[in-house]
């Protein structure tokens, strides 16, 4: 049985050429995650982009809710702005897609996440969240790829 990876999802042109690089250099079942933060249409078309691509799922988990809750309006009520004139939105996402991507790996019993964009700091968000997380990380250096292994620790 194939190892499985969990992929962060957006269906953009790196994510999407990502899935067939992670079967064929790491040999991996390709599950994709994509967190709806309220995307809206750019959603349409994600599972069979996906599919086409190689990978075996897609879950698509609507977080709105949760993320307007429990991040947005903390950070709005905590006047958290970057260089006094924008809200820290991308930022804000970032602790619930991790937290969402282990619960998906989980659940899959993978033994990697991956990604593309700011993975760096989600190493310490992740273990923070879960302390049985063994996290290490592998950067293939010609495509710029992140890969961050997961190791369940019992």
């Amino acid at each position: 049985m194939k190892e499985k990876v969990v992929l962060a999802y957006s269906g953009g042109l790196d994510t999407t050429a990502i899935i067939p690089w992670l079967k064929e250099n790491f040999d991996y079942e390709v599950i994709c995650v994509c967190i709806d933060c309220g995307q809206g249409e750019e959603l349409d078309g994600l599972e069979e982009r996906a599919k086409f691509c190689g990978a075996e799922k897609l879950y698509i988990l609507d977080v709105t809710d949760e993320f307007c809750d429990e991040y947005i309006v903390p950070c709005v009520q905590a006047h958290a702005v970057y260089e006094n004139k924008y809200l820290l939105g991308t930022s804000m996402a970032r602790p619930l897609i991790a937290k969402k991507l282990v619960e998906i790996a989980r659940k899959e019993n993978a033994s990697a996440i991956s990604g593309i964009s700011a993975m760096k700091d989600w190493n310490w968000k992740i273990l923070q969240m879960n302390p049985t997380l063994s996290i290490s990380w592998y950067l293939e250096p010609r495509l710029k790829r992140l890969l961050m292994r997961v190791n369940m620790l019992p």
